[in-house]
C-alpha cells in the first residue's frame, strides 16, 4: 500500500520535470552539461572543467578575498577619530587693586497726591488716607511758620502723604504759599520740616471782545475765564454800571498775567493793561506800582480808578424804588419824599462802606430798622439802612471802602429785602446815581512821570495796535473793477 503511494508521488514528480523540460527546453539544451553530479553511468564520461566552471569558481573566490578587505576596514571607519589633548600653559598677570563698590541703590518713595475738593477739610483728607486726628495735630504742631497754609486750605491745592509699610505716617508736603513747598518728615526721632522754592514765572496773555449778548458771553468767546471778566467789570465799577449801561457793540481790550509754577499753568494773574468802550466812552486802566510799594490801577491821566465812593455798596437784584421828592409810603400810605435809593438783594447780602470814614452811628433808628452812618470828611456822609444784623465794627472806628459793615435785611418799616442807601452832602441828602462824585488826587510829579513814560506809552501803543488790527479784519473788502 504504501509502496504504491511512493510510486504515484515518483510518477507525479517526473511528469512535472518533463513538463518544465518541454517548456523551458532552450536553458536545459544549453545548459545541461553544468551537472557536478558525481553518479556516471556507463554512457556519461566523468565530469570535466569548461570554461563556464572555471567563471563561477573564479567569481566566487574574488567575493570571498573582497569580503576580507572590505569588512575590517568599514569597520576601522566607524571608530570615532582620537583627538590629540591640546596643552594650555597658564600665565601670571598682575592686575591694578580696586576696592569694592560700596554704592547703595536708591530708594523710590511712594508719596500718595490727594487734591482737595470743595467742602473738604483736612481732617477729612486725613481720615481719607487711613490716618487719625492724632496724625493731622501731631503735623499741625510740626508744622512752624507753615501752619497757617494747613488752617487755609483751597479746592484745588494739593496734599502728599508718605505713608509706611505698617499705615504710619512718615511725611507730608504741601504749599506753603505759591511760591515756597513745605516738606515734614515724621520717620525719624524728631519731626524736620524743611522748604523748598518753587519756580514761578509770568506770561502775558491778550484778549479782545465785542459785546454782542453779554459780557460773560462776549468775554468766553475771546478767550477769558468769568474770574477774568469779574476783575474787568470790578477795574470799571466807578464809571460803567455793568448793570443798566451795557450796549450791543461795547467792546473791550485786556492785557493780563498768567501765572506759571515749575513750567506747569497755575492760574490767572492781575491785569496789566485794559480799554473798555461804552456807548462811545472810552475808559482806560494801567497798573503801577507806587513809590510806598502799593500796585494799583489808574487811568491815563494818572488818577486812580478806584474813586473815593462807590456808585452802589451792594450787589442788587433790581432798583426797586428810586430818589424821589415824592412817593406813596408803601405801609404808611402817605404821599413823602424817598430821599435815598433802594436796592433789592437777598436777606444776608454783603453791604459795604461806600468810602473810608469813621462810623458815626450804629443801631436801631425809627423805620430805618437797623442803620449805620458813616462820616467820611466834614461835608459828606453815607447811611445804610433796614439791615438783618451788623459786621463787626462800633462807633468810632474806621472803615476802609469796600469793607462789610452790614448784611441786607427788612428791619424797621420794609415789605421785602432791600438795602435803603443815601448820599449826604452837608446833612443833606442827595440822589447816589445822579451826584457827581469828586475826583481822586493824581499820582504826584516823579511817579506821574514815571507812569507815562515807563507803563501809559508802551501799553497804550499796544492797546491802539490790537483795536486797529481788530478794525482792519472787521471792515469789509472792496473790490475794484476796471472797465
Amino acid at each position: 500500500m504504501v509502496t504504491g503511494k511512493q510510486d504515484a508521488r515518483i510518477t507525479r514528480r517526473l511528469a512535472i520535470r518533463r513538463k518544465a523540460q518541454r517548456r523551458h527546453s532552450h536553458f536545459y539544451q544549453r545548459c545541461a552539461h553544468w551537472s557536478f553530479n558525481r553518479q556516471t553511468s556507463s554512457e556519461q564520461p566523468p565530469i570535466h572543467w569548461h570554461r563556464e566552471r572555471w567563471m563561477l569558481a573564479a567569481t566566487a573566490l574574488l567575493i570571498t578575498v573582497l569580503s576580507g578587505f572590505l569588512i575590517p576596514a568599514w569597520a576601522t571607519a566607524m571608530k570615532p577619530l582620537a583627538i590629540a589633548p591640546v596643552e594650555h600653559t597658564l600665565l601670571p598677570l598682575a592686575l591694578p587693586k580696586t576696592e569694592a563698590p560700596t554704592l547703595k541703590a536708591p530708594t523710590v518713595e511712594d508719596w500718595r497726591v490727594v487734591q482737595v475738593h470743595p467742602g473738604q477739610t483736612l481732617s477729612d483728607i486725613f481720615q481719607s488716607q487711613g490716618l487719625s486726628l492724632t496724625d493731622l495735630q501731631h503735623v499741625v504742631d510740626s508744622a512752624g511758620d507753615a501752619k497757617m497754609a494747613l488752617h487755609n486750605i483751597h479746592p484745588g491745592e494739593e496734599f502728599d502723604f508718605l505713608i509706611g509699610r505698617h499705615g504710619n505716617l512718615e511725611g507730608i508736603r504741601f504749599d506753603k504759599d505759591e511760591f515756597t513747598r513745605a516738606i515734614i518728615r515724621l520717620d525719624g526721632t524728631t519731626p524736620n520740616v524743611t522748604t523748598v522754592a518753587r519756580a514761578v514765572d509770568t506770561r502775558e496773555q491778550i484778549a479782545h471782545g465785542v459785546v454782542q449778548d453779554s459780557l460773560f458771553a462776549a468775554a468766553n468767546k475771546a478767550g477769558l475765564s468769568n474770574a477774568m471778566v469779574i476783575k474787568l467789570a470790578d477795574l470799571f465799577k466807578y464809571d460803567v454800571d455793568f448793570v443798566q449801561d451795557l450796549r450791543v457793540g461795547d467792546s473791550f481790550t485786556v492785557v493780563y498775567d498768567t501765572v506759571y509754577r515749575d513750567g506747569g499753568y497755575l492760574r490767572e494773574g492781575d491785569i496789566v493793561a485794559a480799554e473798555f468802550v461804552n456807548q462811545g466812552h472810552r475808559y482806560t486802566a494801567y497798573r503801577f506800582k507806587r513809590a510806598d510799594g502799593s500796585t494799583g490801577w489808574f487811568s491815563e491821566d494818572g488818577r486812580p480808578l478806584q474813586k473815593s465812593f462807590l456808585r452802589i455798596p451792594v450787589d442788587f437784584t433790581r432798583i426797586s424804588s428810586p430818589f424821589s421828592a415824592a412817593r406813596m409810603h408803601p405801609i404808611l400810605g402817605l404821599m413823602r419824599a424817598h430821599k435815598g435809593v433802594d436796592y433789592a438783594a437777598p436777606t444776608g447780602t454783603p453791604i459795604h462802606a461806600a468810602g473810608d470814614g469813621v462810623i458815626k452811628f450804629r443801631g436801631w433808628m425809627n423805620g430805618y430798622g437797623n442803620f449805620v452812618i458813616i462820616q467820611h470828611n466834614s461835608h459828606i456822609s453815607t447811611a445804610y439802612g433796614h439791615m438783618s444784623r451788623f459786621a463787626t465794627g462800633r462807633i468810632g472806628q474806621r472803615v476802609r471802602q469796600g469793607d462789610v459793615i452790614g448784611y441786607v435785611g427788612m428791619t424797621g418799616l420794609a415789605t421785602g429785602p432791600h438795602l435803603h442807601y443815601e448820599f449826604r452832602v452837608d446833612s443833606v441828602q442827595r440822589n447816589p446815581q445822579t451826584i457827581t462824585l469828586p475826583k481822586p488826587e493824581p499820582l504826584p510829579g516823579p511817579q506821574m512821570a514815571q507812569f507815562q513814560a515807563n507803563v501809559v506809552k508802551p501799553q497804550l501803543a499796544r492797546l491802539m495796535e490790537i483795536d486797529n488790527n481788530y478794525k482792519l479784519a472787521r471792515a469789509p473788502s472792496t473790490m475794484r473793477t476796471d472797465n
